[in-house]
């Protein structure tokens, strides 16, 4: 039985997306490496990056009969109950959850009911803890990127070059709506992940587009309820594909990652929205700093899309809500070209089956904590709004942006050269969205002296003198 926290199927109403209770502003996570594993979450290089690399080195350490043993016990383990329970704790209200074809159809057609298992595990335990679940067909047969996040057997996106793996992709999406038409903590479909990056997006462009008709005229047959999801190519950042509506009932998906968080990174979508009148939903973005992903998160909120923070746990990491610690001697098992005997491969891997575990993982609440805009972190001043209008945040700062200042991938805290200061006039005001009042806020500025005040959701920052603001700590 859903016990959602607020009713009806999730739906597009003109450009906003709605429930029986009115408009949604969705707030997720997605389960990234559960049901399709990429090797960088596992702290593993290019040779271990696919799930077919990743499988086939578990297999040589351990065997056919040891590794079947590894992955279902990986499964349990690395996204369960307390994971959802904790979740909906944190204050998201949805999960996308990243599916590999290659476990649910084979090349014949026919259905992997244990595949199948697994998806219906992830809705059941959404319903149980009130969330609703993006169904994200991250790995498409043949593939659709070409890359190892798809798991392509070929390093090509064969999904647009053969009639085959376009068949078997609009028939697991057909089983997909047969089997979740009637479950409303079924949040939408999101048809394919992040298809034909980089010059592929220009030799099967319309092949895209193609497949995207096809798959909604398919899926309507059976559903004509849930939400349908487009995403543009080149890493669902090129918006030419998703330029016409698809249908009535859909949003388009845009990914954002390592880019300035002001409107400049997104106004191709917001013009997009305006022009076809279709909701817009930001379903990939993170592996940055608490500071950018404040800023990023704002800046989506502002202009009314959703999100979905990517992803949930990882080994060893500052930028997911969970870290796994990295067992010992995990290079090992990190390293294709060592050989170790199995009893020792078993040994290192049961320990990283019980790092993974929810309750055994570190929680990085600064990371939650800059969703979802609480007290409890250090913001650079350029992720707040002066004046309480938003600017580019290469003008926002007094001097140039530092080479590299958005690719703070490992979520390593910004060097002395990259804490630009931003300018107050006397009289001006810097802004930042906060939801509770801090217990203390401390401003560290390069000259002048500040005062905060806090008001209905929002911390200001004035200067009768004028001021070069840097940082602002807001403690819970």
């Amino acid at each position: 039985m859903t016990h959602l926290h607020r009713p009806g199927f999730v739906r597009a109403e003109g450009t906003r997306i709605v429930d029986d209770a009115g408009p949604l502003l969705l707030r997720g996570v997605g389960l990234g490496t559960w049901l399709l594993p990429e090797g960088y979450m596992w702290r593993f290089g290019d040779d271990l990056a696919s799930p077919r690399q990743i499988e086939a080195r578990i297999a040589r350490l351990l065997g056919a009969a040891g590794a079947d043993d590894f992955w279902r016990r990986f499964r349990d383990a690395f996204i369960a109950d307390d994971d959802f329970a904790l979740i909906a704790a944190q204050g998201f209200d949805h999960v996308r959850l990243p599916m590999n074809a290659r476990a649910l159809i084979d090349d014949d057609g026919s259905f992997h009911e244990d595949g199948f298992a697994l998806v219906e595990h992830a809705v059941a335990l959404s319903e149980r803890h009130g969330l609703r679940v993006l169904l994200d067909l991250h790995g498409a047969p043949g593939g659709q990127t070409g890359t190892n996040i798809d798991d392509s057997p070929n390093g090509k996106p064969e999904l647009f070059m053969s009639e085959h793996y376009g068949s078997l992709t609009i028939r697991l999406w057909v089983e997909l709506a047969r089997r979740y038409r009637d479950r409303d903590a079924v949040l939408g479909y999101d048809l394919l992940n992040e298809p034909l990056p980089e010059e592929w997006q220009h030799r099967y462009r319309d092949e895209l587009v193609a497949l995207y008709r096809d798959l909604t005229a398919a899926i309507r047959a059976v559903d004509d309820r849930h939400l349908l999801m487009y995403e543009g190519s080149h890493w669902a950042t090129n918006a030419d594909p998703v330029s016409e509506r698809f249908d009535g009932n859909q949003a388009v998906q845009f990914h954002r990652y390592w880019c300035a968080p002001d409107e400049g990174s997104i106004e191709e979508f917001l013009a997009l929205r305006e022009a076809i009148g279709t909701p817009l939903y930001m379903g990939e973005g993170g592996e940055n700093t608490p500071g950018w992903v404040y800023a990023a998160t704002r800046l989506y909120e502002r202009h009314d899309i959703g999100w979905n923070f990517w992803p949930w746990k990882k080994l060893g990491t500052r930028t997911s809500p969970l870290s796994a610690d990295v067992p010992e001697g995990w290079d090992l098992i990190g390293d294709p070209e060592v050989e170790i005997p199995a009893e020792r491969a078993r040994e290192i891997l049961d320990g990283f089956l019980e790092a993974i575990r929810c309750a055994a993982c570190t929680q990085r609440s600064e990371v939650v904590d800059a969703l979802f805009a609480r007290p409890g972190m250090t913001l650079p001043a350029w992720a707040g709004l002066r004046g309480g209008a938003a600017e580019p945040i290469a003008q926002l700062v007094d001097g140039p942006l530092a080479e590299g200042i958005w690719h703070h991938t490992n979520g390593a805290p910004y060097a002395a050269h990259e804490r630009p200061a931003v300018v107050l006039l006397p009289s001006e005001r810097l802004e930042f969205v906060l939801v509770d009042e801090p217990s203390d806020v401390r401003v560290m500025s390069e000259a002048g002296v500040t005062t905060s005040a806090w008001e209905d959701g929002m911390l200001t920052l004035s200067t009768v003198h004028g001021a070069r603001i840097v940082e602002v700590e807001v403690r819970a």
